[in-house]
């Protein structure tokens, strides 16, 4: 096990967070996830390769009026146990665990980067009974379809830095647009990442195929992706289409990969969207297969 640290700093941000600490066990895996609460359906939140849980605070924020968001920290981040395994399996056994641990009834998936791609495993393993996915910019390297754009040493940079001890003024060179909060949250967290997750994680982007799992994702699903994403190419956009028909894919002008930071506006309306049409009675008109703006 590599060094992890949660600094005093990055403890102090979860007492500006309207949720609450829920715990999970999945097998030996201790699993951490912030709560929103409500008696709304729930939406159960899975972040990407170095996105504790609290760097999605900002959108699960603007949900509550429609859902009870649950933002888990994926294992190996944030306040959860690192594990044996990071493969889509054990990332979908223990967003299982958590489900079933916290009797969430039917809840939503939305997944952004890794967290779509685990978000996709889920849905098809169908070993818990869902509402529905949203999938944000999932990862569409693999094998036989090109590297990942960021590069695993990239990655390493970047966690070195955090574990040296990193501001936000440094995240901004690598992430300018972000909002400033956000920037701050990443330099805070960064460090409870553990090396062997991320390394694994990146790995499984250029061997795991998310085309083997996206074609099966049943309905309702949504996909929504950067314009100028790096990671959700048009080719990828296009084999997207033509492999799951009657999931929409909206494009968010202005992002690239990370969506919500890029465009938090725009891609905030775009997913409410999409949790409304998901969540609508049935006998509602469908919308357009594919949309090039940012309203659902």
């Amino acid at each position: 096990m590599t060094r992890r640290s949660v600094l005093q700093s990055a403890l102090a941000d979860l007492a500006e967070v309207p949720a609450t600490s829920r715990w999970a066990r999945s097998g030996e895996v201790r699993l951490h996830a912030l709560d929103y609460g409500g008696d709304l359906p729930a939406l159960v939140v899975l972040p990407g390769i170095t996105s504790p849980a609290v760097t999605m605070d900002f959108v699960a924020r603007e949900l509550t009026d429609l859902v009870r968001p649950v933002v888990l920290d994926v294992r190996g981040r944030g306040l959860s146990d690192e594990g044996d395994g990071y493969g889509l399996e054990e990332y979908a056994e223990d967003t299982e665990a958590l489900i079933t641990h916290l009797g969430l009834d039917r809840p939503l998936l939305l997944g952004h980067s890794m967290g779509a791609r685990i978000a996709a495993a889920v849905a098809v393993r169908a070993k818990v009974p869902l509402r529905g996915t949203v999938l944000a910019d999932p990862p569409m390297s693999g094998p036989g379809r090109g590297p990942y754009p960021t590069t695993r040493e990239v990655f390493l940079r970047q966690l070195a830095e955090a574990r040296r001890g990193t501001d936000a003024d440094e995240v901004a060179v690598s992430w300018p647009t972000w909002p400033r909060r956000e920037q701050e949250l990443r330099a805070r967290w960064l460090s409870s990442c553990a090396e062997e997750a991320i390394v694994a994680t990146h790995h499984g982007f250029e061997h795991e195929d998310f085309f083997d799992w996206w074609p099966r994702v049943p309905g309702p699903a949504h996909m929504l992706y950067g314009a100028g994403s790096p990671v959700v190419t048009s080719e990828g956009v296009r084999e997207a289409a033509q492999s799951n028909p009657p999931a929409p894919l909206h494009k968010i002008p202005g992002a690239g990969h990370m969506i919500f930071w890029d465009a938090p506006a725009i891609a905030t309306e775009t997913l409410r969207g999409a949790l409304k049409t998901i969540l609508s009675p049935p006998g509602t008109s469908p919308e357009q297969r594919v949309h090039g703006g940012g309203g659902s």
